[in-house]
């Protein structure tokens, strides 16, 4: 390895780590106070850095919420990877919505950044947005398992589910008033879609 590659690996890993840095600092910031709190400047005063340090690394707000989204999306795809096949398609489905039920309400700020749109004006980017979509085929996936194959099936699931979601994080916070409907809704959707309910 030449020195100039080497040099170049380092600036990168550097690079790499100052930008890993800041988004930890931002993360925490929309914690704590909501996605709209984020400025620049607190940015860099939570980071412990200069403003135009924080330009050198995004060049604008929208830039870093778009990062942010990145990094919600990678992992909400990762938590979709590996489910164990109970050998039963409905389980299968119930286990997947528990699953993300628990994604979703375990961080409401990632929650909001990837399925609410709270932001004015912010749009990902298709590199940021293309985990999510990943994602969102894995449930095409298990509802197909499931005899639901048609777009509307998959709208109707989303809207759903997602409803659900909101209300336990709106109404009961860290409870299970909500989330122990999942089975129930689960059930209710592929009976109203399917010509066979579910056994």
């Amino acid at each position: 390895m030449s020195k100039a590659t080497a040099d170049a690996g380092w600036r990168e890993a550097r690079r790499d780590a100052a930008r890993s840095k800041l988004l930890a600092a931002a993360w925490e910031m929309v914690r704590e106070d909501g996605l709209g709190a984020l400025t620049l400047r607190g940015l860099a005063k939570r980071a412990g850095v200069t403003p135009p340090t924080v330009y050198a690394y995004f060049d604008s707000k929208n830039a870093i919420y778009d990062a942010m989204f990145g990094e919600a999306a990678e992992a909400f795809e990762a938590s979709r990877m590996d489910l164990p096949d109970s050998g039963s398609a409905f389980d299968n489905l119930v286990a997947d919505v528990h699953r993300w039920v628990d994604f979703c309400t375990s961080d409401v700020a990632r929650y909001q950044l990837l399925f609410q749109r709270p932001i004015p004006g912010f749009e990902p980017s298709p590199e940021s947005y293309s985990p999510a979509v990943r994602a969102l085929d894995l449930t095409r996936e298990y509802l197909a398992r499931n005899g639901q194959t048609e777009p509307r099936h998959v709208d109707l699931w989303t809207a759903v589910t997602t409803g659900l979601v909101d209300q336990q994080i709106s109404n009961d916070p860290g409870g299970d008033r909500w989330t122990r409907l999942i089975e129930d809704v689960v059930r209710m959707i592929l009976a109203h879609t399917s010509e066979k309910p579910p056994e």
